[in-house]
């Protein structure tokens, strides 16, 4: 519910939402208080409004703590810990709550101590899991990152490189405004980035026409990162169009069957089953343990029974693998309908926390997720279509 509650989860979903709401209200009771007339009003009522959904934040922290080894999996409860608290999301969380007890220790550093408490606006970004748009953002940000930074990196070299010259021409006309080389970094900043705030201006003639060249190259320099980011805005959107198109093609849906006492299949092996034409086991799971459908697996009570809604031309011609994702995989936080695969290849069973999950296409995927595959082995004939849904 805490860690890695998803969209599909009305409990998750309920927590996200009352978490958002309580920041909504603390920031907006954060706001009031800085007018007078409200906080002489209503100065009481808004310091209770303060102080219970900081506490609310601290509890969410704590929770988010013990519970961080379902967001990292993979390592031990100690090692999560740790994980969780030098993690971005973790320093956020962190200082939505602290800043406001540490003047309890620390008096003489209340004001300095005032000015972390914006960083829980940043708590807003946890709704980019339930809207694709925000989602597209940080994508792009991501993506492009490199080029982004090849783009500051010069763009600060030319603010540099304008503040030394602007100071080699402007000294000793106006040594009480660029008094040294870095005097000039606030006028070559306003220039380049084209704000121009008019406060230190050159004023002899080589000053103002170097002045008009730096002009001139800013607005360039602003047109780089904003061009990088459009383009990534186009690609982006191109590619999750192409997967769109392609989940709603290859979309798969699989029908879940428990065995009861009584099921005449109860006691039989795989290959015993009368199964319609069409249709086949794609795997069986049994508490907390996944098997495949081989021909001599038997059959008990209480197994749970996945079945496809078509059979592969012959087992020799397919292949079946399990796929964990790691963090940096890129399936991690797509939806299994949006999947760039093969047409070859199937999701038959998606497996978290021991926990085996139907894979149907609205499922996103997360870290340590462990994927099992049907795929057709090259040189086999590819099925004119793909399973559909079982009524």
């Amino acid at each position: 519910m805490v860690s890695i509650g998803t969209v599909s989860d009305p409990l998750s979903l309920g927590y996200d939402i009352f978490s958002s709401l309580a920041l909504i209200v603390n920031l907006t009771a954060a706001f009031m208080m800085t007018y007078d007339h409200l906080a002489q009003t209503y100065g009481a009522g808004l310091t209770l409004v303060l102080e219970v959904t900081t506490a609310f934040f601290g509890v969410d922290y704590v929770l988010r703590l013990l519970t961080a080894e379902c967001l990292y999996p993979n390592v031990g409860k100690g090692r999560a810990m740790g994980k969780y608290v030098i993690s971005g999301a973790g320093l956020i969380d962190l200082l939505s709550f602290l800043p406001a007890y540490l003047p309890v220790m620390f008096p003489g550093g209340a004001t300095a101590f005032r000015m972390f408490r914006v960083a829980r606006i940043l708590r807003l970004f946890r709704i980019n899991r339930y809207y694709d748009s925000l989602n597209v953002i940080s994508q792009v940000l991501v993506r492009k990152r490199q080029q982004l930074l090849s783009s500051f990196f010069i763009i600060l070299v030319l603010m540099m490189a304008s503040s030394l010259c602007l100071y080699s021409v402007e000294h000793d006309a106006q040594p009480e405004v660029f008094r040294n080389a870095f005097s000039g970094i606030w006028w070559s900043a306003s220039t380049l980035l084209t704000i121009g705030y008019g406060d230190i201006y050159p004023i002899t003639t080589l000053g103002k026409t170097f002045g008009i060249l730096i002009a001139f190259l800013g607005v360039g320099m602003v047109a780089i990162p904003t061009g990088i980011i459009s383009a990534g805005f186009v690609e982006q959107y191109q590619r999750i169009q192409k997967l769109s198109e392609y989940g709603l093609e290859a979309d798969i849906h699989f029908v879940q069957v428990m065995l009861k006492p009584k099921d005449e299949w109860c006691g039989q092996l795989v290959r015993e089953t009368a199964l319609p034409s069409g249709l086949m086991i794609a795997v069986i799971l049994r508490g907390t343990e996944t098997k495949m459908p081989h021909g001599d697996v038997q059959l008990r009570a209480g197994d749970r029974l996945i079945l496809s809604g078509e059979s592969p031309r012959s087992n020799e011609n397919m292949e079946m693998k399990e796929i964990v994702l790691h963090r940096s995989h890129p399936w991690v936080g797509e939806r299994i309908r949006s999947l760039d695969i093969s047409r070859r290849s199937f999701i038959v069973l998606l497996k978290r926390h021991g926990r085996g999950i139907v894979p149907k296409g609205n499922v996103t995927l997360m870290e340590g997720d462990r994927l099992t595959m049907y795929t057709i082995k090259e040189g086999a004939e590819e099925p004119e279509e793909l399973p559909r849904p079982i009524v």
